[in-house]
């Protein structure tokens, strides 16, 4: 289940591409089926092995082309191993929402990011949060939970204080908004509720099938209680350089 649009993030054979805060790595194996050079990035090392075991699949099974290339770093989101201007492109899905100092990672993809680069950044949408908040505190409460949300207003505000131009954006996954408000009705962890379970064989459904019905319904859907935010920037080739912090505060 893919947040970005790679219609908008258009992605090259041979370009070197970061997946910051990666997790499982589904938009990590795109990139690799895209024959992008990626690099898979995360603080879990559980989360990577498992990432790597699926990257060595691939390429056994030739899902990817040749001259494509893959491998996974652990590390800190706040403090990237990475070179300046070294990436052509990053995407960064569902993990700027688990970082308290949000605007220092931002810095961080900023600097590693090559003049002119494309980055893409997902977080959930402010309305389908807020209810997921209102119902359940261990939704927002459990160690490495979120820890803010986000209205895209703020988001690209923080962003472009950074340094970065905005390029437009879209939500997603409007089918998936009402089974986290069943799950934060029930219990997060209440796996075996006949409505969760029920409502999750429809979403592994949908997703396995892709039927016109449900596609035509989450495009109605996402501008109204889509669970995500996707927005895409790029890097300015002649940048000004990020706002001084003071600016930054007082315009947030």
């Amino acid at each position: 289940m893919l947040t970005v649009d790679f219609q908008r993030f258009r992605v090259t054979p041979g370009d070197r591409v970061l997946d910051m805060g990666c997790g499982a790595g589904r938009h990590a194996f795109e990139l690799y089926r895209r024959g992008a050079d990626v690099v898979a990035f995360d603080q879990d090392a559980g989360e990577l092995d498992g990432v790597e075991k699926m990257f060595a699949a691939m390429r056994l099974e030739g899902e990817v082309p040749e001259d494509a290339a893959a491998e996974t770093v652990q590390g800190d989101a706040l403090d990237l191993p990475f070179p300046d201007d070294h990436f052509d492109g990053i995407v960064a899905s569902e993990v700027l929402e688990h970082i308290p100092d949000d605007m220092r990672a931002m810095r961080e993809l900023l600097r590693v990011l090559k003049p002119g680069g494309r980055l893409a950044v997902t977080v959930p949408s402010w309305l389908p949060e807020r209810v997921c908040w209102a119902l359940s505190e261990d939704y927002h409460t459990a160690p490495g939970g979120h820890v803010r949300i986000y209205t895209r207003a703020e988001l690209e505000a923080k962003l472009k204080a950074t340094g970065f131009k905005v390029g437009g954006h879209h939500h997603a996954h409007g089918l998936h908004a009402p089974y986290w408000w069943i799950k934060c009705a029930v219990g997060v962890d209440n796996d075996g509720n006949p409505l969760a379970k029920a409502y999750h064989r429809l979403l592994v459904w949908d997703i396995m099938n892709r039927p016109l019905a449900t596609r035509l319904a989450e495009r109605v859907m996402n501008p109204l209680i889509g669970k995500s935010v996707v927005v895409y920037l790029t890097k300015p080739a002649t940048p000004d350089g990020p706002v001084p912090a003071k600016e930054t505060a007082d315009a947030l």
